[in-house]
């Protein structure tokens, strides 16, 4: 069965848009087939039995009151019934087939645990994209050409209809359930997102962007999102470049990483590139000398984050600031 399955399917094995267009297609040339075999044959019997003010001598020609048998014994009717039914039920098994693969189009060359899945989100008015790294985008959904994309559609408060038309997706979004989709844009461009469920006041402008980067293009820009600035400074927002420790750790993933003062430029910032998820990371802040006060933070990287920390000076180093200043006054 998966044989017969795989054989049906392969020379469509590649996006949604290519399987509806060849349906399409079929259902188009065989209607047009018919239509052609159908009027022609009507007017080859309207010429072929015209009056021409005499009976003739056709031996098939029916008599009034007689019920036509097709020909030859009926023969003709019978051909021409076995030929459309073998014709249709082809269509129909081969059409049932191609809709199976649009419905769920894993199998063992594309599992979906390899292709890039994203959560939709309708709320009123516009849609949110959730990668499966912790990325968030609103309004426009960026993905690399030629590889498959899944969709897990949900709402936010009403029901929404999550649709690109270019591309034939079309899935309900309902509060507290979840419809599957896919997707494969084979050319980089733009197309729309729209809502397809009458949601309310401003339904008509529950619109979106579907951006189809080049893989490379899409790499660079999903980098930027998982970059991250952080900066230190003082009471007085002045650059702190000494005397501190920061330890970055993902409560996602197994990211964990200790940054010395060393690592900070001359402005107190350092720029972070290397990570791989997002998500909600902790950050501690130490003092290598005693002089600050530890810092503990929490952010959720939903993009590229930029940070500024501000080190406070400690009790102690507060009051031996003090005490030098007024002994230096005293003096």
């Amino acid at each position: 069965m998966n044989t017969i399955y795989s054989a049906l399917i392969a020379p469509m094995q590649r996006t949604r848009v290519d399987v509806f267009e060849s349906i399409f297609m079929v259902f188009l040339g065989l209607g047009t087939l018919v239509g052609i075999v159908v009027v022609a044959y009507t007017l080859y019997n309207a010429y072929k039995y015209r009056d021409t003010g005499g009976a003739g001598e056709d031996k098939d020609r029916p008599s009034l009151g007689e019920l036509p048998t097709g020909g030859k014994g009926g023969k003709k009717l019978f051909l021409s019934f076995g030929i459309s039914a073998v014709i249709v039920i082809s269509l129909v098994i081969w059409t049932y087939t191609m809709l199976l693969y649009v419905e769920n189009p894993t199998d063992g060359s594309n599992p979906q645990e390899e292709a890039l899945n994203v959560d939709v989100v309708g709320d009123s008015f516009s849609w949110s994209f959730g990668y499966d790294n912790g990325i968030e985008s609103t309004a426009t959904l960026r993905v690399p050409a030629d590889q498959r994309v899944f969709l897990e559609v949900t709402s936010g408060d009403v029901w929404h209809t999550f649709g690109i038309p270019e591309q034939r997706v079309k899935a309900d979004a309902i509060p507290g359930e979840v419809d599957e989709s896919w997707f494969e844009a084979d050319e980089p461009g733009e197309y729309n997102i729209k809502c397809f469920e009458l949601c309310g006041e401003f339904h008509t402008s529950m619109v979106g962007t579907l951006q189809v980067m080049e893989p490379d293009e899409y790499e660079a820009w999903m980098d930027d999102q998982l970059t991250m600035e952080f900066e230190m400074v003082d009471g007085n927002e002045s650059p702190v470049t000494d005397g501190y420790e920061m330890t970055l750790e993902s409560q996602e993933g197994d990211f964990e990483q200790t940054y010395t003062a060393d690592d900070f430029d001359e402005n107190g910032t350092i720029t972070i590139d290397d990570v791989e998820q997002g998500g909600v990371y902790n950050v501690t802040i130490t003092s290598t000398d005693g002089q600050f006060d530890t810092v503990e933070e929490q952010f959720d990287m939903t993009g590229p984050v930029s940070e500024t920390y501000t080190l406070e000076m400690n009790a102690t180093e507060s009051d031996a600031t003090a005490s030098d200043t007024n002994d230096g006054g005293d003096a």
